[in-house]
């Protein structure tokens, strides 16, 4: 199968910062950055050299100072011999210490006096060299000042020391220092900083820096050392210089052309940016979702109004692929299946409507139209979708449906309530006569001496039925002809026991266990309307019944009756499946039934809350912690004037017939 890349409108372009438009200046900045780390590197290299050569220099004086140091040994060595020679059986004198042929050649070479100290440190004898020691010749070292001297010493055999008086300037000219003369100027200095010796020269003056070292042959002389030539810092070096600034030249030199070539990129990017703003522009205000997408089904482009209908950002949806995070959970198999019959050409031009899931959770209908998709040069790469939501055209159908159903449901309700009046004002005749017969018949029977209890029994439930039959006519009646509702004392007590009676047969052949409660009896009395709240009582025991229909297990209904404050409360609560999250709003809602046999109008609670409401009580319900539900309604002792009644809309029929 061919693919392509997404066709030009649908690539986002790159959108220029602030360090863009200065990226011409890179390749000069590199260049000086990279001059910069060769300037650190040659600074290091010439900063290496420098400390070697410092240790170097180092190095030299303290060989200096090792060569005085084993001279004047060997020189200590020498008197050592002399004084092992030298006994007691030795003439002490002058003419015998200068006889001794160790101490001339000692003269001769560095000595210029040697004193011979007795066991009493009394002069033994002197011996001094006859002439002064030339100094050295023209090149070598020269001797600046003269006079500082210093002793070597060594012991007698037998007792005494001899001494040997020599001067440094001696020491120094004997030594051999041609290996450093020509790398240095050699200067010995005193404690005082004065000159003694020295091999500086106007013909090869020192440049570098000095270093002083002091010898611990003589303490109170230091050697100079001062480099004829020192290592020269790299940027004096004009190769070094001339790299470094070729190097500068050539980053110049690239950022100005780097520059030149930015602005005509700049130039073409800003047109481009021009033409896909006025695209993004009118993509954006087109009042349908707009997407694109590949033969694959992945998402390459959606624009605003897709985004604001589904709910996800252009970020998140473009590049996913089916499944897609607004279809429906439940219809995830169909949507795969239609996607594929798109994807491969079997979309209708006329559109289809499906439906989609906003983010936050709600439902959306929308009408899809799908049109392939070419780029430039013609050739099929994806597919463009125009997407309407029909949301509201489908809720306004909806609500449309929902009124023609209602107004049909009115006027049938409308027709019941003249069918009911009717039959009301129609069963009044036969209903007197079977009151009178019953009546009769049972006063009859108790006259009898011999009368069967089983049978005046059931003649009294005929009259006592046919009396409540009566009752509720005259009820359907009043509320027909928008009577006033006729409120009298009553005992609460003995209407729950009642119409718990009434109903307790009728359960017991479901199977169903009924419980009725009188906490606190004798409950006081009540003023209300009779009739009106027995219906009310038994619309909800048998809504509760019929809750338990077609449960297994346990199943019962508990009714109680309590004094709450300023009035007294009806419960009825079951073991039922609950309210299943519906609120009592919903329940009361006209026509609202969760019944599916068909027999339920959804009346019956609406009515039961507006006879209730009309007594001044209210009506409540909710879920049992164990299971089930409970409906509370609560009749005050004294309730305020009536004057809000059950009017043939608010009734029409009995309410015992309307679950």
């Amino acid at each position: 199968m061919p693919t392509a890349l997404p066709p030009e409108p649908f690539q986002p372009l790159p959108r220029d910062a602030n360090w863009r438009r200065n990226l011409w200046l890179f390749p000069g900045v590199l260049a000086c950055v990279f001059a910069g780390l060769v300037a650190a590197w040659a600074s290091n290299i010439d900063g290496s050299e420098r400390e070697a050569f410092r240790r170097l220099l180092q190095a030299d004086a303290s060989s200096v100072e090792a060569q005085l140091l084993a001279r004047l040994e060997a020189e200590r060595s020498v008197l050592r011999e002399i004084g092992a020679q030298l006994s007691d059986a030795t003439t002490p004198g002058d003419t015998a210490l200068q006889a001794v042929p160790a101490i001339r050649a000692g003269l001769d070479r560095l000595w210029n006096r040697v004193v011979w100290l007795d066991a009493d440190h009394q002069v033994a004898g002197r011996a001094e060299r006859a002439s002064p020691r030339q100094p050295a010749g023209a090149g070598e070292l020269q001797i600046r000042t003269r006079g500082l001297a210093q002793h070597l010493q060594a012991p007698v055999h037998g007792g005494g020391q001899l001494l040997a008086r020599y001067e440094i300037t001696d020491l120094l000219d004997s030594t051999d220092l041609v290996w450093l003369n020509q790398r240095y100027e050699v200067s010995f200095v005193s404690d005082l900083g004065e000159v003694i010796a020295t091999t500086a020269s106007f013909g090869r003056p020192a440049q570098g820096q000095m270093h002083e070292h002091v010898l611990a042959a003589s303490p109170e002389l230091r050697v100079v050392l001062r480099p004829f030539v020192e290592p020269p810092a790299w940027w004096r070096i004009p190769q070094t210089v001339a790299l470094l600034a070729g190097l500068l030249l050539l980053g110049a030199a690239g950022s100005l052309l780097l520059r030149r070539q930015m602005a005509r990129v700049a130039g073409a990017m800003a047109a481009a940016r021009r033409e896909a703003a006025w695209r993004q522009a009118m993509e954006d205000s087109a009042l349908v979702g707009l997407r694109a997408r590949d033969l694959q089904g992945r998402i390459l482009f959606v624009n605003r109004t897709l985004c604001e209908m589904v709910g996800w950002s252009a970020k998140e949806l473009v590049g996913l692929a089916p499944p897609l995070p607004f279809w429906p959970p439940d219809a995830v198999d169909t949507m795969l299946a239609r996607n594929l019959d798109t994807l491969a050409g079997g979309a209708p031009r006329t559109g289809y409507e499906t439906h989609w899931l906003h983010r936050d959770g709600h439902g959306i209908d929308v009408m899809i139209f799908e049109s392939p998709l070419l780029d430039p040069q013609g050739r099929h790469v994806g597919w463009m979708g125009s997407i309407v939501d029909i949301s509201v055209r489908k809720q306004l159908e909806e609500r449309e449906r929902r009124h023609t159903e209602v107004m049909a449901q009115h006027a049938r309700l409308h027709d019941l309530g003249l069918v009911a009046s009717e039959l009301a004002h129609e069963l009044n005749q036969p209903l007197s006569a079977v009151i009178g017969y019953g009546a009769g018949l049972a006063k009859a029977m108790r006259s009898q001496p011999a009368c069967d209890p089983q049978l005046l029994d059931a003649a009294e439930q005929v009259h006592q039925h046919a009396r409540k039959a009566g009752d509720i006519v005259h009820w359907i009646r009043r509320q027909a002809q928008r009577g006033g509702a006729q409120c009298l004392p009553e005992d609460i007590g003995a209407l729950v026991t009642g119409v718990c009676e009434l109903r307790a047969r009728a359960f017991e052949r479901l199977g169903i266990r009924l419980t009725c409660t009188l906490q606190g009896a004798p409950l006081p009395p009540v003023t209300l309307d009779r009739v009106g709240i027995e219906q009310v009582l038994s619309n909800l025991m048998r809504n509760a019944g019929d809750a338990l229909a077609g449960r297994s297990g346990a199943r019962s209904i508990a009714v109680q009756a309590a004094c709450v404050a300023g009035g007294v409360a009806i419960e009825v609560s079951d073991t039922g499946p609950g309210l299943g999250g519906s609120s009592l709003e919903t329940l009361c809602a006209p026509f609202h039934t969760s019944k599916r046999d068909g027999n339920a109008l959804g009346l019956g609670l609406g009515i039961a809350r507006t006879i209730v409401e009309a007594h001044g009580g209210s009506l409540e319900a909710g879920d049992r912690t164990e299971g089930g539900a409970w409906f509370r309604f609560t009749l005050p002792l004294l309730p305020p004037h009536l004057t809000t009644a059950a009017t043939a809309e608010d009734v029409g029929v009995d309410a015992a017939t309307l679950p």
